[in-house]
């Protein structure tokens, strides 16, 4: 798939079959992630597979939702501020924006993959940063669900919406 397909293929998927995601694919797709870059290249991230039922229930009880729960396997995308680059002149900790850039290039590669996810942030961070016991500079960012998309499904409609280059971009 080239590029340009792949962004526009990309949805945010909430139906899963139940095909079982083998570990090599999610390896192929956490290269994507490793190769991503990030500010100074520091590289401030972990990301937890979560394949055991003891790990898919803490992630499933930290955002209970329904859809979520068909998923097979969950990356849980943490950040490191102790390891990430903090602007000079004013502080400003890039660590969710090297997560951002990660994240997204495993969702560009699921997409490529012929696989489906979904961007989740409204979860329990703290019950996710309890159960992975993880110190107090890491922290979870983002759930990303793993799963092969049910046939025909069409992503929900308001994915589809953007804004019109007049309103993205200004040229001066």
């Amino acid at each position: 798939m080239e590029l340009d397909n792949i962004i526009q293929q990309r949805k945010s998927i909430r139906k899963y079959t139940d095909q079982p995601v083998d570990k090599e694919t999610i390896e192929k797709i956490l290269e994507s992630a490793r190769l991503a870059p990030s500010a100074v290249n520091f590289q401030p991230w972990k990301f937890y597979v979560c394949t055991s039922e003891e790990a898919k229930k803490a992630v499933r009880d930290s955002y209970n939702r329904e859809w979520f729960a068909a998923a097979h396997v969950y990356l849980i995308a943490c950040g490191d501020h102790d390891k990430s680059w903090k602007r000079p002149n004013d502080g400003k900790d890039h660590c969710d924006i090297d997560i951002a850039i990660a994240v997204e290039h495993i969702v560009l590669k699921v997409t490529d993959m012929g696989l489906a996810t979904c961007w989740v942030c409204n979860f329990d961070a703290q019950q996710i940063k309890r159960f992975l016991q993880l110190p107090d500079s890491m922290e979870p960012m983002v759930l990303l669900p793993l799963g092969y998309p049910v046939e025909n499904y069409e992503a929900d409609a308001r994915n589809k919406k953007r804004n019109a280059f007049s309103e993205i971009s200004e040229w001066i």
